[in-house]
């Protein structure tokens, strides 16, 4: 993956820094955004480029960039800002005891009152509107298990267990064409699209990098571990239905089930995970080793579920006003390439 181009002052200033051998970066410019941080192009942009150094890199960027303390200086300056937005939004709440933990994580679930997104891509939208959506999604399923991976290696016990339980099924039980990241990769050659690590990254909008920023802050920082088992919980919870509803997307478009089996997987996967996840990974991290982390890891759920609600509006405005959900070129991109597969 090449380095995205700058979207302000502050991704400028990496993305030149990260051009060159590692070394002090002497001006750093202020971390400021108009409005709202969480749909600030430059601020997000900055976060995900700074995060991919934990994940693959970049094409030419020395690895030594990765802890290089003046560019974790800014990264940090940038994390601070997004963090203290994320908590302007979704209030912390209170905390609850460990055996009430996977209830409050399904009431959670039951009060979200999110645009129904999945309902619109399986009876209305046209394949140029899938297809965008599978452009936003790639940027988070092309490497859908790792950001709650950085979870294992903190936990212990029945949590730890239930973790590894959970990602094993998401890396395919060690099969490479079982990885759900590869099995996306064959819904986006079937779509027509470029299925390369990272491809859609300068056209995802901030509402977009915002929900991936979000679990690598959750995953990277061990302050809060508790934040991305819920994360991980409420996404296992919430995840069967709507994926039903995107395979019978396809199905309904002409697609068959080279395009459908990433979501018809997670339709029967996720059914057993959620329990997995709600009981084993979040009562038990609660119960076992962190009873005052119950109101962290329904914050991260809350957070989740937040974030995404964002998404989908951004994505259900935009083609109701008959405008391209993405960035830039890409949208006329689209249109070209949808008309060149008879859409």
């Amino acid at each position: 993956m090449e380095l995205p181009q700058p979207r302000g002052p502050m991704s400028a200033t990496l993305v030149d820094a990260l051009a060159g051998p590692p070394r002090h970066l002497m001006l750093q410019p202020a971390v400021t955004t108009a409005g709202d941080p969480l749909a600030d192009e430059d601020l997000q942009l900055t976060l995900h480029i700074g995060y991919e150094l934990h994940y693959r890199g970049f094409d030419g960027v020395d690895d030594g960039w990765e802890w290089q303390p003046s560019r974790l200086a800014l990264h940090q300056a940038a994390e601070r800002c997004f963090e203290a937005a994320l908590r302007d939004l979704v209030p912390m709440p209170d905390a609850v005891p460990a055996a009430e933990v996977p209830r409050a994580l399904t009431a959670i679930m039951a009060a979200d009152d999110g645009p129904q997104l999945s309902k619109y891509l399986t009876g209305r939208a046209t394949i140029e509107q899938f297809r965008e959506f599978v452009m936003h999604r790639s940027v988070y399923h092309q490497r859908e298990a790792d950001p709650h991976t950085w979870a294992i290696p903190r936990l212990g016990g029945r949590a730890k267990a239930a973790l590894v339980e959970i990602q094993a099924d998401e890396y395919g039980g060690g099969r490479t064409e079982r990885m759900h990241a590869e099995l996306f990769r064959a819904t986006m050659r079937e779509l027509g699209l470029d299925d390369t690590y990272g491809a859609y990254l300068p056209d995802a909008p901030a509402v977009t990098l915002a929900i991936n920023n979000l679990m690598s802050l959750f995953g990277l920082n061990r302050r809060l571990l508790g934040a991305i088992l819920g994360h991980l919980a409420i996404y296992e919870m919430t995840s069967s239905l709507p994926n039903r509803r995107y395979g019978n997307g396809l199905r309904r478009l002409g697609y068959g089930e080279d395009a459908t089996r990433f979501y018809d997987e997670h339709v029967e996967a996720d059914a057993v995970h959620e329990q997995v996840a709600a009981h084993d990974l979040c009562g038990a991290y609660c119960a076992e080793a962190a009873p005052e982390q119950s109101s962290l890891v329904l914050w991260g759920a809350a957070c989740g579920l937040a974030l995404d609600a964002r998404f989908a509006a951004h994505l259900l405005d935009r083609w109701a006003a008959g405008e391209s959900s993405l960035r830039g070129q890409v949208a006329s991109r689209g249109r070209e390439v949808a008309g060149a597969l008879g859409a």
